[in-house]
């Protein structure tokens, strides 16, 4: 595929008005069902793995996990990784050095509670002094996702917030504010999306008798930090299987055998839920 053609359809002031407008776009029927049918086994399977394995899955809050894997356990990973708009948003928010740091997977299950508002990491300095996003977090659903199922949530223009306290959590005192503006996103299957993990945001309370798994890939700019939270790993024949224009987009090690992930991206935060409205 030629990459650059390819992502020639998607408009740069398009992109970047709506990550430096609302913080989060997205691309709909981007997949197939049947890739994410694959990947939802996929993410089902290393879940389970994760789960008997201590250390596998970090607590996000009551029946809230996150798992990150290896890319290569995931058969999508190449597809998801090569999609024209996933280069074009990086390589228009990024920059074209851009690397991906980050795979792994959300799963809030059926009796999960509200998170806190939060932004995933503290603002660093480009962003707080020269106003420029570093990282995006994209996310692919594996269901169709419905109002009570535990929607994400999320206050559009709060990447460029600034307060006092907790560089994660801002104080309570401002949740009016982000009440206000919260919108929830009901993304379908097949539809991927697109965020600075900066704006303000929250999973809500999982009321169904179903999970909703989501995949979640990290990107950094050349002097963006993400990279040391994670250990994104590769064996060294499935590095050298991949096309150039995955490789050459991906901060990984690359290893003779995998080895098992111990991720540092714990989030204290996060491992207590919240009650309606808080």
């Amino acid at each position: 595929m030629d990459s650059g053609a390819s992502t020639a359809q998607y408009e740069v002031a398009d992109i970047m008005r709506g990550i430096y407008g609302d913080g989060i776009i997205a691309c709909r029927g981007a997949f197939s069902r049947e890739l994410v049918q694959e990947l939802r086994a996929d993410i089902d399977r290393l879940f389970d793995e994760a789960l008997g394995r201590e250390g596998g899955a970090l607590n996000r809050g009551p029946n809230r996990y996150y798992v990150e894997v290896h890319p290569e356990r995931l058969r999508s990973f190449v597809a998801i990784a090569s999609h024209p708009w996933v280069h074009a948003v990086c390589s228009a928010v990024l920059g074209p050095e851009w690397r991906i740091v980050e795979v792994g997977f959300d799963v809030p299950g059926p009796g999960a509670m509200h998170q806190p508002w939060h932004r995933d990491f503290a603002s660093p300095p480009e962003t707080v002094q020269r106003r420029r996003l570093s990282s995006l977090a994209f996310n692919l659903t594996t269901v169709d996702v419905t109002e009570d199922m535990g929607p994400f949530e999320i206050a559009p223009g709060t990447q460029w917030d600034l307060y006092e306290g907790d560089p994660m959590f801002p104080d309570k005192a401002l949740f009016p504010r982000y009440e206000a503006l919260a919108q929830r996103k009901l993304p379908k299957v097949g539809d991927i999306s697109a965020r600075s993990a900066l704006t303000i945001h929250r999973g809500t309370a999982n009321r169904s008798n179903l999970s909703r798994p989501v995949l979640v890939v990290g990107a950094d700019a050349p002097d963006a930090t993400n990279a040391i939270k994670h250990d994104l790993q590769m064996s060294r024949a499935y590095y050298e299987s991949l096309p150039d224009e995955v490789r050459q987009h991906l901060n990984c090690r690359v290893v003779d055998q995998l080895e098992p992930i111990y991720q540092a991206h714990t989030i204290e935060g996060l491992k207590m839920g919240v009650t309606m409205g808080g």
